[in-house]
This record gives structure tokens, C-alpha cells and sequence, in this order.
């Protein structure tokens, strides 16, 4: 029953009564409403009351319809405007310069765009205090607002799509687009062709990581590291003792599985499949907006027409720039982003302390891992730090683009889009570029370490630091992906359970409302209040929704697109959990808007944020960066770039041997040694810390870099390397940048088919307006 409507009800009961067809009256049997306001009943002369009443007479002056009903502290207001209202809306869509083509010109007027219509005629509706919807609502005046879900098309909705049944189906886009809007539609839309490109993604990335796999135990690197009897130099201060390189063979193997080379291939892959879906999606949403005509539709004029329609005497918001606002903003952006990044080296600070303590700990094996369970504990903090700082970017965009004020919500929400990402963006990935491009490479050497007060900064293992961050990035992706879908069904799911018990007596009284209290006095069966008050109170206890809820759902995929291109190379499975991920993504999400959430306010547009495409371009700066970044994990923190020296410089295939392997002896190539009799050397390790567990005292220490074992000099082998990791770099991302424009170019943006279908609409058009202007010339004659 709970998905029956109440006109299958009424229809129900008529058949019952007489067994013939129910009598249908020439008006709706039930009259369906476009909005709903919900506000506490007060005394009539209390001031909140007043302002309610002011607001209600405000919008019966626009001849909107409003049906008030009481249900115990709470007072519900129906609300439906005129039919001329939306004609008007028609029209002046017709004889607009870009929307005189849209859907909405032809044929009847949808309730989703009845409802959006209505929406913003609420919120441009003021009282004579000058307070509009959106501060009494800030004042508690009303409690709340919200549009009503068709009972109807949610069930068809539910039965073909928002299910889990339905896993692996196609998406109803059409039918979402026709209830949801086309903001939706295309949300979806994209979030499909998305997860349907990851599939080769993921795929060649599983390779990868199973071509890392399969010389899991005989690639010489490792078996270099397993059977070493190197001594490696102290890793902290005071508490740290030598340890032996062999005691890190399962790191060493863990490391050759995201750092081989397969990794540079497959990051160049990723580089052009970026670019490949930016301009695949483009053609791909050119053949739907187009379908729904709304190729040409114009963000600008369709807020006029709003305008108008709310108020036939309304001032145009004209543009205005303020250079001391926008200084201002400027600014205030510049400090936050300085707050973000002084937040991700606190996280170093927390990992360059919680090392040395490990190191003190009662268990042997976290004593024997101090450094990767310190970094597992800064990815978990990181992880908590973003959830936290979430929220207050959130605040902080609101606020910067209320200083800003611009003159239509498009144009705020382009603004918002473009400071929430950038603040998350830096919150995410600040911590990450420092484990990418900086650990390991300045925290100086024995005689000459860098400290943060009395601690030494980290290490690098002696194979390498690209394990680093692929531990940072696994937990953080890992967390963020489980726990925000988690939270993100289970709560309105929760919420809604409790919720619907205190509808249960009201939903038994409704059903015996049908049958003896609802005739009028020709005996047709009409809606009472209760009924009314039914549907209402099923919408109303529904999780909530704003302007901004969509706007998460893209800003969780984007971020994610940003992990599964821009450090691909340090994380060959990132588009394989992607993908898992995005295909229950696309189920909760819809399961959540269909029967969780109260319905979202529908909206016009043709591309992903609105007709700029703001996350388009989001979406194209991600892909410049992914080649950028790529091109530096693999040429300077991956140890691809020293492997391909020593083999073709250094190593026994450099000399002529041909007896051993050619990266044979590598990682004791990679290592200097320090000797505890140095000068320099000397009051860095204290001699506890050069003894040995079965009491051997040692001399002498190695650590990873190149220097000289007398002087402690830069060596000839290092700036050899250091010439290659740029020459690597500038020739990977000019060959990567050249195939990407080559793929933009090869793949246009608009299908052929779309730019015809389009010069035909407009010949068409054209015709139909000369035809008309004949047929009325004629009339005058």
C-alpha cells in the first residue's frame, strides 16, 4: 500500500461499490499540489504567525492556491499555482532568442516543471519586512519546505531502477530526466559512461598489478633485499637501533608491485583515456541535450523568464564587478588554502613523532614496522582531518560567495563549485604530494640530518618511497569510498524508519476516511483532509534535500576521478575500486533520491554544472594535472629512472657481463655508508644505537643515496640520475600532451548527426515562424 495513489484508492473503492467504471468529473479527482510549507503552530498573535500570514497573502496575491491544514503542533500549507502562470512561462520560452526550441515549449507542462517554476517563485517572494522564504526559514518561521513526490511514477521509478535488483541494468535516463530534471539526468548520464570507461581502466590496471605479481619471487631486486646482510644507519634518534636490510623483505616486495615497469606504460594509458573520456562524454551528452532540446537552452534567459513570470514589472539584475571584493575573496581564498596546507604538514609533524614512539612500544611487530604504522595512522588522521575540514569549506564557500554577490544562483553556484573544489582538492591531496615529491628527499644524511625540533624527518626504504604513497592513498580511498556510502543510505534510511511508525495511526484512519467520510454531495468519492495530509506527512518525513545536494554526489566522483588519474602510477588498482565502487554508486544514490530523500527541486540545464560545465572544465584541469603528476611519480619518486641508469650504465650489463642479471647488486648501488667514527658522524648515533641484537657493536652504516663514503659529497651516479629524472619528465609529458591533443582533435566534440538533427530543428523552426507571420498578415487583410 505504500506505493499505491490515492487516486488507485479512490478508483478502487468506486469499482468495489457498484462493479461498474468509477464516475469521472470533469476536474482531477485529486488535485495535486506543487509545494508544501510545514511550519509550528503558534498563537495568532504571535509575530512568527504574522509573518507566515504575510507570506501566504503574498502568494494568494499571485493567485497561488493554498490549503491549510492542522496536525498536531504543526501547520501544513498546500500550495498550487494557476495554470495561466505556466502558460505565460511557455510563451516566453517561445519568442526568446535560445529557448525558443526547448522541450518545455511543446506539449503540456510537466509536474517537474511545475514544480520548478513554483520553487522559484517561493524564494522570490518577500513580505513587507523585506524577508524572503529563504530567511524565514533561518528565522523558524516555517520549519520547512518541500515538493511532493508523484506516487506514481516514484513506484515505476523504484520497480525498473532503484533497486538492487537491478544492478547491472541500464539506467531509465529519460524517465529520470521526465521526474528528477535534467540536472539529474545528465548526473546520472555521466556517472554511467564514466563507469563504463573504467572498464579497460581497471582492466589494464589488474594487469599491471598481476604482471608485478607473477616475478613476485624471483626478481633479483627483491632477492637482493631478502638475502642482504647489509646493516642500514638508525632511522630516528636516542631510541632507534642499526637494523638489518632483510628484516624489510616483505616491504620489498610490496613495493615491486606498484613500482615496475609497467606502471610508466599504464600511466601514460591513463593520461590519454582521461582525454578520451572528457571528449567521448561531450559526445555522448551532445546526443541526449539534444534529444531533449535543450542543446540551445540558456541558463541567462531562463532565469529572465523566471523573473517575469514571478513579476511582470521586475528590474533585471544587472552584472556589477567590485575590484575590492573580488580582492577580498582573493585573499581570503589565499589564507585558507595556507591553512589546508599548514594542516597536511601537521599530519607530517604527527608521523615524523609517532615513528620514534612506535620504536618504544611493548609489541615487537609494530617495533619492527614503526615507519609504515605511522604512516598508516597519518593516512587514518588525514582521513578524519578531511571529513572535518568537509564542513568548514563548505561554510567558508557559502560565506565567500555571499561577499561576491552575484546576480543570479547559476552564477553562485558556478563560484561555489569552483572554491569547494579547490579547498577539498588541497585538503586532500596536500598531504599526498608531500609523500609523492618530498619524503625522503630532505631529510638530509648521517652528520647533517633534518630536524623538526629534536625529531629527524622520515626516510625513504632503500626500495623505494612509491609504497608510501600508495599506502596513503589505498586507506584514505578505502575509507572515504566505504564509509561515506555507509553513512550515505543508512541514515535517511534510518531516519525514515523512525519516522514512518508516527504515520502508521494517521495512514489506518486515512484508510477508513476512503470509504465513509470522503463523498461530496453528488456522492463522488473526493480527498478529505486526512488524505491530503497522508501523501504530505510521507513526504515530510523523508531526509531532506537543498540546492547543494547534488552538487556532493558530483564532488564525490570528482574527487575520486582525481585519485584514479592524477597518482595512478603509484596505484595500478585505483580504477578497479572506482569502478566496484561506482556500481553500487549508481544503485544507492538512485534508491536514495527515489524513496529516501524528498524529491529534489528539478533543474534545467544541457551540461554538468549548469551551461558553463563548470566540472566539465574541473574535469579537463584534472586530466592537464594527471599528465603532470604522472610524469613526476614516475620520473622522480618512482625508482624506475635509477633502475634504467644502473642497468645501462652501472650494472654488469653496462661492463658486458652476460653471466649475471643486469639489476644485480642495484639496491647496494643505491646505498651509501657512514662511518661512527667520523667527525661528522660521530654525535648522531649514540652506541647503544649501533649495537647489534645479539650484543655485535657496529662501525659502520649504510643509508639510501648517492654519496661519497669519505666526505659525504654528492656523487657523479646522482646528478647522472637527476639529469635523466628531468630529461624523463619533459619527454613523458610533451609525448603525452602531444597524444592528447591528437585524441581531441580525432574525436569531435558534437556528433554529425547532432549538428544536422540541430540545422534541421532550426530550418524547421525558421519555417514555422515565416508561416505564421503569413497566416497572420493574411487574417489582417
Amino acid at each position: 500500500m505504500f506505493f499505491k495513489t490515492l487516486e488507485e484508492e479512490i478508483e478502487l473503492w468506486n469499482r468495489e461499490k457498484d462493479g461498474t467504471e468509477p464516475f469521472l468529473p470533469s476536474t482531477p479527482t485529486h488535485r495535486t499540489f506543487d509545494y508544501v510549507l510545514v511550519a509550528h503552530k503558534v498563537d495568532d498573535d504571535n509575530q512568527k504567525a504574522q509573518r507566515q500570514r504575510a507570506f501566504i497573502q503574498q502568494l494568494e496575491k499571485k493567485n497561488i492556491t493554498v490549503t491549510r491544514i492542522l496536525h498536531d503542533d504543526k501547520v501544513f500549507f498546500g500550495l498550487r499555482a494557476p495554470s495561466e502562470m505556466f502558460e505565460d512561462y511557455q510563451y516566453l520560452l517561445k519568442v526568446s532568442d535560445s529557448c525558443n526550441w526547448c522541450g518545455d515549449v511543446r506539449g503540456a507542462v510537466t509536474q517537474a516543471t511545475r514544480i520548478r517554476i513554483v520553487h522559484f517563485i517561493l524564494y522570490h517572494t518577500f513580505i513587507n519586512t523585506g524577508e524572503n522564504l529563504e530567511e524565514l526559514l533561518t528565522k523558524d518561521v516555517f520549519e520547512t519546505v518541500f515538493c511532493l513526490h508523484e506516487r506514481k511514477k516514484q513506484k515505476q521509478l523504484r520497480t525498473k531502477w532503484a533497486r538492487w535488483s537491478a544492478l547491472f541494468t541500464g539506467q531509465p535516463v529519460i524517465d529520470v530526466r521526465c521526474y528528477f530534471g535534467e540536472k539529474v539526468a545528465l548526473y546520472y548520464l555521466w556517472l554511467g559512461w564514466y563507469t563504463k570507461l573504467l572498464v579497460p581502466a581497471a582492466a589494464l590496471g589488474v594487469v599491471v598489478f598481476l604482471y608485478g605479481l607473477a616475478f613476485f619471487s624471483t626478481n633479483p631486486l627483491i632477492m637482493e633485499v631478502c638475502n642482504s646482510s647489509i646493516i642500514m644507519c638508525p632511522r630516528c634518534d636516542n631510541r632507534c637501533e642499526v637494523w638489518q636490510l632483510s628484516d624489510t623483505c616483505t616491504y620489498a616486495k610490496v613495493s615491486h608491485l606498484f613500482d615496475n615497469e609497467g606502471t610508466v606504460a599504464f600511466a601514460m594509458f591513463m593520461a590519454i583515456w582521461a582525454t578520451l573520456f572528457l571528449e567521448l562524454w561531450k559526445r555522448h551528452r551532445a546526443r541526449h541535450v539534444s534529444l531533449w532540446n535543450v542543446y540551445d537552452w540558456c541558463e541567462e534567459e531562463e532565469e529572465l523568464i523566471l523573473e517575469i513570470v514571478n513579476d511582470p514589472n521586475c528590474t533585471p539584475k544587472r552584472f556589477k564587478h567590485s575590484y575590492l571584493r573580488s580582492t577580498l575573496v582573493l585573499i581570503l581564498v589565499t589564507l585558507m588554502l595556507m591553512l589546508i596546507i599548514g594542516l597536511a604538514q601537521a599530519l607530517v609533524v604527527f608521523r615524523v613523532v609517532a615513528a620514534p614512539l612506535l620504536y618504544e612500544g611493548r609489541w615487537d611487530f609494530i617495533k619492527d614496522h614503526a615507519n609504515t604504522v605511522a604512516m598508516m595512522l597519518g593516512a587514518v588522521l588525514h582521513y578524519v582531518t578531511i571529513q572535518i575540514m568537509t564542513r568548514v569549506n563548505r561554510w567558508v564557500s557559502l560565506k565567500l560567495c555571499e561577499i561576491e554577490e552575484t546576480n543570479s544562483f547559476a552564477a553562485t553556484e558556478r563560484s561555489f563549485t569552483v572554491k569547494m573544489f579547490t579547498f577539498q582538492f588541497f585538503t586532500l591531496f596536500s598531504s599526498l604530494f608531500y609523500v609523492a615529491f618530498f619524503l625522503g628527499r630532505i631529510n638530509g644524511h648521517p652528520g647533517n640530518y633534518v630536524r623538526l625540533s629534536r625529531w629527524r624527518l622520515e626516510e625513504c626504504h632503500p626500495s623505494g618511497c612509491l609504497t608510501d604513497l600508495f599506502i596513503q592513498m589505498a586507506v584514505i580511498m578505502l575509507l572515504k569510498q566505504t564509509l561515506n556510502n555507509i553513512f550515505e543510505f543508512t541514515v535517511p534510511w534510518f531516519k525514515r524508519y523512525l519516522r514512518k511508525k508516527a504515520a502508521k495511526k494517521l495512514e489506518r484512519k486515512c484508510g477508513h476516511c476512503y470509504r465513509k467520510a470522503c463523498r461530496d454531495e453528488q456522492g463522488r468519492v473526493e480527498p478529505c483532509d486526512i488524505c491530503k495530509l497522508q501523501d504530505w506527512l510521507r513526504n515530510y518525513h523523508l531526509a531532506s534535500t537543498d540546492a547543494f545536494s547534488l552538487f556532493n554526489e558530483f564532488l564525490e566522483m570528482v574527487v575520486q576521478f582525481s585519485f584514479t588519474t592524477i597518482f595512478v602510477a603509484a596505484f595500478p588498482l585505483a580504477p578497479f575500486l572506482a569502478l566496484m565502487n561506482n556500481i553500487l554508486e549508481i544503485r544507492l544514490d538512485a534508491i536514495k533520491m527515489v524513496c529516501l530523500e524528498r524529491r529534489m527541486v528539478p533543474r534545467k540545464t544541457n551540461d554538468i554544472g549548469l551551461k558553463s560545465g563548470v566540472w566539465t572544465k574541473v574535469l579537463e584541469a584534472i586530466g592537464v594535472l594527471a599528465v603532470i603528476a604522472n610524469g613526476l611519480v614516475i620520473g622522480v619518486s618512482s625508482d624506475f629512472i635509477p633502475r634504467l641508469v644502473y642497468r645501462y650504465h652501472y650494472g654488469p650489463c653496462a661492463n658486458g657481463s652476460t653471466d649475471t642479471h643486469c639489476m644485480q647488486g642495484y639496491i647496494n648501488d643505491t646505498l651509501s655508508t657512514a662511518s661512527i667514527s667520523h667527525p661528522a658522524v660521530r654525535d648522531d648515533f649514540l652506541q647503544k644505537q649501533m649495537t647489534m641484537e645479539n650484543n655485535v657493536t657496529v662501525t659502520e652504516c649504510s643509508y639510501r643515496d648517492y654519496r661519497s663514503d669519505e666526505d659525504y659529497t654528492l656523487t657523479a651516479q646522482f646528478w647522472l640520475v637527476l639529469a635523466v629524472r628531468f630529461a624523463f619528465v619533459i619527454l613523458f609529458e610533451h609525448v603525452v600532451v602531444v597524444c592528447k591533443f591528437i585524441a581531441a582533435w580525432f574525436v569531435p566534440n558534437c556528433p554529425i548527426q547532432v549538428k544536422n538533427d540541430r540545422l534541421h530543428d532550426k530550418l524547421a523552426r525558421l519555417k514555422e515562424e515565416l508561416r505564421e507571420m503569413k497566416c497572420s498578415r493574411s487574417t489582417e487583410v
